[in-house]
């Protein structure tokens, strides 16, 4: 018989049974709320609540999550987070493990700022090389505002107070809101493009973190860090910190604070003055002072008492300097003289008679040269005037037969044929005539004429001068139907 009674569980198998339905029916959630109760324990986790206007729900950020977020978040944030449910068994209760994190609102916009700040000062623009110097004495003077509000009048009482003779510019524009960032980008561009002033002034009062937000845009930090005119910022109250102030060439911590940078007080411009008279006056009697103890000391030199000094060592130098020169001259004398005998050398070995000895040398070689190569381009013409009278005849031989079939009448033929005999005639005439011009320049048909050629019997060139043969020298003697090994015996120069 089966029991109606209820299984008897212990605290730590409800508490799991618990845990891990709750874990699977949320294994992820989004939730938006606000932080309280935030403690960051010694180990790096984080520990706090995530409420909203009714309820709240106990969190933890493991060390490995949080150690992600840029910036740590503190009781007040308004938050979004992605996570899941769990059940901690020792204490009895649900929480969120938090995996990410990111902000809502100020939380936001304070992050947003952050990066920001990062991303500019990797880029560099915050370093103090970049920093311009603001002119002493500013004849223009530019204003980027807005036009109704008290930092152009609070500027305004500042210089007419404390300055005169100055020009300001004002270019009006928003300080806060949409658009209020571009406008205020624009101006500095367009002061810049023109240069109209010698120094700006950017600002706005004091306000909220979203109201000073125009001046934490990148496009305003690009344009204040582009600009090639000194740029004061003073935006909110001197505890307001913002992008503007740490691009800019100097902060101001108020408008009326930056009113007074731009200009020197004339009193302090005065003082100034009056002590560099001073200090010019005590220079002046200083010098004045020193040159006459230095008359003095003049007026006592051996120089004076003793004039010869002065010349004496130069007199010396002179002597010095003469025989330098005639030391000088003698190796100037000795390298010319080496010069003309190397001239010499050069122009005996430039003498015509030794260039026609070597020029000889160089045209028995282009003798054998032009002989060989006359030779292979008589046999190659040869060859092409075969191969032309050929294909002559067989281009004839195939007209005749053309000629035959389209003319059948007997008149017709006989003219044709006359054509044909007339052709072939006019063709072996050309090549009769082209054949003669090769047998002219042909050097054995000028053989078979009584000709004949000298080579050297080991020497594979053309003996042309009576100076190449000595008395018992062998030679070579090239005829028209072969060649004969013959001997010097005597020679007879042409004189």
């Amino acid at each position: 018989m089966q029991s109606d009674t209820p299984p008897l569980l212990t605290v730590t198998q409800l508490t799991q049974a618990i845990k891990l339905n709750l874990e699977s029916m949320f294994p992820f959630i989004y939730l938006q709320g606000e932080i309280s109760n935030f403690k960051e324990q010694s180990s790096g986790h984080f520990y706090f609540s995530l409420k909203d206007a009714t309820a709240q729900i106990s969190a933890v950020m493991f060390k490995a999550e949080a150690s992600l977020l840029k910036t740590p978040p503190k009781g007040g944030d308004h938050v979004m987070i992605k996570g899941e449910i769990s059940v901690y068994p020792p204490k009895g209760n649900y929480q969120l493990i938090i995996r990410e994190l990111s902000y809502v609102g100020i939380g936001e916009l304070l992050q947003k700022l952050e990066q920001l700040k990062i991303k500019l000062h990797q880029k560099g623009w915050f370093k103090a090389i970049h920093k311009k110097p603001i002119p002493r004495f500013p004849k223009k003077i530019g204003v980027i505002t807005s036009p109704t509000g008290a930092v152009i009048q609070d500027i305004l009482q500042i210089l007419t107070r404390r300055f005169s003779g100055f020009h300001l510019i004002l270019n009006p524009v928003k300080v806060q809101g949409e658009g209020a960032a571009k406008e205020i980008a624009r101006a500095i561009e367009q002061f810049n493009r023109y240069q109209l002033v010698d120094v700006l002034i950017v600002g706005r009062g004091g306000g909220s973190l979203e109201d000073l937000w125009p001046f934490n845009e990148e496009i305003v930090a690009e344009a204040i860090y582009n600009s090639q005119i000194p740029i004061i910022s003073a935006v909110g109250h001197e505890t307001d910190h913002c992008i503007a102030d740490y691009v800019a060439d100097i902060r101001a911590p108020t408008p009326s604070a930056a009113a007074e940078i731009v200009i020197s007080e004339k009193n302090q411009q005065l003082e100034h003055l009056k002590t560099l008279r001073r200090r010019i006056q005590q220079a002046i009697q200083n010098l004045i002072q020193s040159g006459h103890y230095r008359l003095k000391g003049f007026s006592k030199h051996l120089f004076i008492t003793h004039p010869h000094v002065i010349t004496e060592w130069r007199m010396q130098k002179l002597d010095d300097l003469k025989e330098d020169l005639s030391n000088q001259l003698k190796q100037i004398i000795t390298f010319k003289k080496h010069q003309l005998e190397s001239f010499a050398r050069q122009t005996q070995l430039l003498k015509p008679s030794n260039q026609i000895i070597h020029l000889r040398k160089h045209l028995r070689d282009w003798n054998g040269i032009f002989s060989r190569k006359m030779q292979d381009l008589l046999l190659q013409n040869k060859k092409k005037i075969e191969q032309i009278e050929y294909r002559l005849k067989q281009q004839w031989t195939y007209l005749i037969g053309q000629k035959k079939y389209l003319f059948k009448g007997k008149d017709y033929r006989i003219k044709n044929n006359q054509l044909i005999r007339d052709r072939i005639l006019s063709s072996k005439q050309k090549i009769l005539h082209i054949t003669n011009i090769l047998k002219a320049v042909d050097p054995k048909n000028l053989l078979k004429q009584g000709y004949s050629i000298l080579f050297a019997e080991k020497e594979v060139f053309v003996i042309n001068s009576i100076c190449k043969l000595k008395k018992g020298q062998k030679a070579k003697l090239l005829l028209s139907d072969g060649e004969a090994l013959i001997t010097i015996n005597e020679v007879n120069p042409r004189e």
